[in-house]
């Protein structure tokens, strides 16, 4: 089902789940929520981030996306609040363990995904740093953009590379060893939030088809565009599990 946008002043008037999502681009914060929303059959506005609309912002709190708003209730920009809203609204089907240690390793191994320095973070920084000298990244113009927006710095270039793979080899040897217990999750052997942060965050390394994932070429060239050693880290079975979330849990082709 497309994802239904409106815009801001009916979402701002409206009650229920309203989120501020990034349109048009495959955004892994973005598409990962709303996949959460998607299995947990949560019914919600879309409203498509406006940087420069002012009123959006003090509406929101935030100028980038995703942004929950739940009723009156306060803001939620961070994946967990997201999360835990999610869980709180729709508590069946679980995507947070209940077990306190399995649910430590969830929000550890998300974090290590999604927060700042995660994943998401390092590897678009990887992508800033090659566009902006001269390698197969993001085009100059997006590069320069986001070079602000995530506090890219180049003398941080080889760190930001080395947390990328280190991250890499940390999810796939836990799917491995998940694989080899008969499990094709990353916790237990059933869905989590966890396998949807992966499967989401894997279109920064490898990108779904363009027929399931719209977006233009030069955007593709810097999401797929690695070295060779991130690319040996890319192991196989992360874009395997991507596949199996995405074509067992979450909606294809993406609303973008």
């Amino acid at each position: 089902m497309p994802v239904n946008y409106v815009d801001f002043e009916t979402a701002r008037d409206a009650s229920g789940f309203r989120m501020v999502v990034v349109r048009g681009v495959p955004s892994p914060w973005t598409q990962a929520a709303v996949g959460i929303l998607h299995v947990k059959n949560i019914p919600w506005q879309a409203v498509a981030l406006d940087q420069g609309n002012d009123e959006l912002a003090a509406w929101a709190g935030e100028r980038k996306g995703p942004v929950a708003i739940y009723n009156d209730e306060e803001p939620r920009s961070g994946w967990d609040q997201i999360l835990l809203l999610a869980e709180r609204l729709a508590p069946e089907p679980r995507l947070i363990p209940e077990d306190a240690a399995d649910r430590a390793l969830l929000f550890g191994l998300s974090h290590e995904i999604c927060s700042e320095s995660g994943l998401g973070w390092a590897r678009r920084l990887q992508g800033v740093h090659a566009g902006l000298n001269g390698g197969e990244g993001f085009p100059a113009g997006v590069a320069q953009y986001l070079a602000g927006k995530y506090g890219y710095r180049a003398e941080e270039a080889e760190a930001n590379q080395r947390r990328v793979i280190d991250v890499l080899e940390m999810l796939s040897a836990r799917l491995h060893a998940q694989k080899r217990d008969g499990s094709r999750f990353y916790i237990g052997s059933s869905l989590t939030a966890l396998d949807i942060y992966s499967a989401a965050f894997t279109a920064l390394l490898k990108p779904l088809p363009q027929e399931q994932c719209p977006m233009p070429d030069a955007m593709r060239v810097g999401f797929e565009a690695m070295d060779e050693d991130t690319r040996k880290a890319c192991d196989p079975i992360l874009v395997e599990h991507r596949d199996y979330i995405y074509e067992e849990y979450l909606e294809l082709p993406l609303s973008l």
